[in-house]
């Protein structure tokens, strides 16, 4: 009788350690197949180089979730000046052009001509899969885009992060204009990054007050 325990326990412990074996090898197969390898939220930095019309704009870029602060190599002419510094905030439609001199946040609009976080296109009306690609030494999937954009078609052709899941290079077929990661890394990023700095005061853009109006 006692052996016959001592042999119930053996079978039970080796019965025991399969499962926890098989559980672990089944977990990440179960997450491969969820199709959830990408972060809801990407955390990032990097430099961007945008062609818009024959103009190179170089710039630093930091990214979280639905944010992007961008950090021009040269400032830009806006209404009320020069600003080296734009708050993209994709969840409110905006864009925040910070002049610290006047303390202002000049409100636009959000432009086609920002790089999308999401693979998602304005006015996407079909997308097909070309293949794999390398940009900023990341993996890619590439992917031609159609669009409806203004009452008119256009083709993008779109490379889009393996890890992190957003778009790396953009390319417009159809317009003189293009932007791309030339480097870019995974890496937590401060929530202040993208408010309104204390003390500015934000003055809404003639675009803006146009659109509204």
């Amino acid at each position: 009788m006692r052996m016959d325990r001592r042999i119930a326990r053996k079978i039970f412990r080796s019965v025991l350690l399969g499962c926890v074996c098989i559980t672990g090898l089944w977990a990440p197969l179960v997450q491969a197949e969820s199709g959830t390898p990408h972060s809801t939220q990407p955390e990032f930095s990097g430099t961007l180089l945008k062609q818009i019309d024959g103009k190179k704009h170089h710039a630093q870029v930091f990214g979280k979730g639905d944010r992007l602060r961008v950090e021009y190599k040269y400032a830009l002419r806006t209404e009320v000046g020069f600003s080296a510094i734009e708050i993209v905030r994709f969840d409110q439609a905006e864009v925040w052009r910070l002049h610290p001199q006047q303390k202002i946040a000049l409100v636009i609009p959000l432009m086609d001509d920002i790089l999308p976080l999401s693979p998602e296109l304005a006015g996407e009306t079909s997308r097909t899969f070309v293949g794999a690609d390398m940009v900023a030494g990341r993996a890619s999937q590439v992917f031609d885009v159609q669009v409806s954009r203004h009452g008119r078609a256009e083709h993008f052709t779109e490379w889009i992060d393996d890890e992190m899941g957003i778009v790396l290079k953009l390319v417009n077929r159809d317009h003189n204009w293009n932007m791309e990661y030339e480097r870019i890394r995974a890496s937590p990023q401060p929530g202040y990054y993208f408010d309104v700095p204390p003390g500015y005061q934000k003055q809404m853009s003639a675009s803006r007050r146009q659109r509204e109006g």
